[in-house]
């Protein structure tokens, strides 16, 4: 069960990347026309963008290498996600962020300059241009938080120098850190990352599950004073961004693209730590009851509910299920499903070096590619198809918009994904009248997609925000203050019905989204949204397929608010997200219940 090197991995097992370069000659031949086009771009367009004319001919050519940039990024990122052990995936992965960081300081004139236009030129080029018309409004949007034109030339230049600290995260993360074998009932077992958190984390053995919490937080304790200085460098670097654009405030500055006001940002975090929490304590307790468990302990929070009815799921059957669950969308989505399996755009391995979790990049131009480190537990299908519903997303979105329409706001980046998991759940209760099963279901939407989403997450984003604060104020992060803010996050919301035990505070060390900017809250945002339409799809069925459709076609042409309304929801108010928690709540209610009928059979 070790991890084992990427070299010994199956070939089936891994994504094709030879869809975006098939040899290294090809990917050194794409660096080389970049570089090209960015020398032909600053002699022809520097000093000379005074008009919409001028506008929109150097658009057309900025955006045609982008379209060239993207497939060369997405390749270095998705080499150095399937093995950040390996030398030459850094090295190439250190080459490309300095050649952009070269490229971006050379092109960084032609911002500078279209933000220079008089308002009423970049008005004339947006209703020239449809294709363009969103990019021009945002130079207008950002005009006053724009610096000088040599000021952001340095900026740019020193792009690699301030993405650095997520860059040392990961080194921290996935190759210094080297997880000791733990013991457990008189044997040893390997840990790692990935095992910890797709294995050893819902083990139903308890002995086993505290066990190799216990190992796996001792060594995150190990790297904790590295792991902080690195977090509060990138914070500082956003805190002087920030004043030095005129913000007011670090929340200000990173909401400013997602289009969102401090309001729905602060509800989504206040309205579920206030009104999620009751619900979630319930489970715990339940949880706790059905497992016999004497204490329950964060350590003990995503262990399954009924364990011995998980169904281990092979990648080759995980086809069925992601096929008749999706199919709803659509004959186009099908074949998308269909496509990602064949054509092999899914990372499924588990190997040493892997990066940890789930994601879905989809570089324009190019299909959508998963990376996943398959266990073959129940859970896997979900996140599956959670990244499948990114993927759907951007497999739309990118053949309908041009290079800068395709990716919406930050805010409603989830809904898809979540969206995809809503359907899954629908499905598989709609097959079945079996208390068990429909209770391993429901279990299922409530341990893996809720509790993620609305639990992990959001009580990531709450930690978040008090992060901010604190750099808000003038003042700076160490581990003791990231510890205590952690387990004050968790106290709060978990209350007395859960004991956070030793470690449990040192989980901020474990999120990479804390690098992305005020990323975790829009999990709960997205899932809320999804929620929503999820039922709109029960109860009307193709309808609100072909509206849910032209959402994802939409791309980044609408705000999250008008997403959402072409959806058929209004995030403008409270109402669907208290629905949802309602929702959520419901859901346990069924579970407590289905518990008692399964138990009363038994006995019986």
């Amino acid at each position: 069960m070790s991890a084992i090197p990427r070299s010994k991995v199956k070939l089936e097992e891994t994504w094709n990347l030879n869809d975006l370069f098939a040899s290294e000659t090809d990917y050194e031949a794409r660096l080389d026309e970049i570089r090209e086009d960015v020398r032909t771009f600053s002699a022809k367009y520097k000093g000379n963008v005074t008009d919409a004319a001028s506008a929109l001919s150097a658009l057309k050519e900025y955006a045609a290498i982008y379209e060239k940039i993207i497939p060369a990024g997405t390749y270095v990122n998705l080499l150095q996600s399937e093995d950040q052990t390996n030398s030459d995936h850094q090295m190439r992965g250190a080459a490309f962020g300095s050649l952009m960081a070269k490229s971006s300081a050379e092109m960084s004139f032609f911002e500078s300059e279209l933000s220079q236009l008089p308002e009423e030129e970049l008005k004339q080029a947006m209703e020239q241009s449809e294709e363009f018309r969103i990019y021009l409004r945002d130079i207008l949007r950002f005009k006053p938080h724009k610096l000088h034109p040599e000021v952001e030339k340095v900026l740019a230049a020193f792009s690699s120098v301030l993405d650095a600290p997520y860059e040392l995260y990961n080194v921290t993360k996935l190759v210094d850190m080297d997880f000791p074998d733990f013991e457990a009932g008189g044997e040893q077992f390997p840990n790692s990352y990935n095992l910890f958190e797709g294995t050893w984390e819902t083990d139903p053995d308890t002995e086993k599950r505290r066990a190799a919490y216990k190992a796996f937080y001792e060594k995150l304790a190990d790297y904790q004073h590295t792991t902080a200085k690195t977090y509060d460098t990138h914070l500082q670097t956003e805190k002087t961004t920030s004043d030095l654009r005129g913000f007011d405030t670090v929340f200000d500055y990173l909401l400013f693209n997602q289009e969102v006001d401090r309001e729905l940002y602060d509800r989504q975090i206040d309205l579920i730590m206030k009104e999620l929490a009751p619900h979630m304590r319930r489970y715990a307790k339940l949880l706790q009851n059905v497992h016999g468990i004497d204490r329950m302990t964060f350590a003990d929070l995503k262990v399954p509910l009924d364990p011995s009815y998980e169904p281990k799921i092979t990648i080759e059957e995980s086809k069925k299920y992601i096929f008749e669950a999706l199919s709803v969308m659509g004959d186009d989505y099908y074949e998308m499903l269909k496509r990602s399996y064949d054509e092999r755009w899914t990372d499924f391995a588990q190997n040493k070096g892997k990066s940890t979790g789930a994601f879905c990049s989809s570089p324009y131009g190019v299909h959508p590619y998963i990376l996943i480190s398959w266990s073959g537990s129940m859970e896997d299908v979900f996140v599956l198809a959670h990244e499948l519903g990114h993927a759907g997303h951007f497999y739309n979105a990118n053949r309908e918009q041009g290079v800068f329409n395709a990716r919406p706001s930050l805010y409603f980046i989830e809904a898809p994904s979540t969206m995809n998991e809503m359907l899954m759940a629908n499905h598989l209760l709609k097959n079945s009248d079996d208390p068990r099963f429909k209770r391993w279901v429901i279990a299922s939407i409530v341990a893996r997609t809720y509790y993620h989403n609305f639990v992990t997450h959001l009580l990531e984003a709450a930690y978040q925000r008090k992060v901010y604060e604190r750099i808000d104020a003038g003042q700076s992060v160490n581990a003791g203050v990231l510890n205590e803010l952690k387990r004050g996050v968790l106290e709060e919301f978990w209350g007395s019905d859960v004991t956070i035990e030793e470690g449990a505070e040192l989980t901020w060390m474990r999120q990479p989204h804390y690098y992305m900017g005020l990323y975790p809250y829009t999990y709960s945002a997205g899932l809320t949204i999804s929620t929503q339409v999820s039922k709109r799809i029960l109860d009307e069925g193709e309808s609100a397929v072909n509206d849910w459709l032209e959402v994802l076609r939409a791309g980044g042409t609408k705000s999250p608010v008008e997403l959402a309304q072409m959806a058929g929801v209004d995030i403008t108010t409270d109402a669907p997200l208290r629905d949802t928690i309602a929702h959520i709540g419901n859901l346990i209610d069924q579970l407590e219940k289905l518990t008692e009928e399964i138990s009363a059979n038994t006995e019986a």
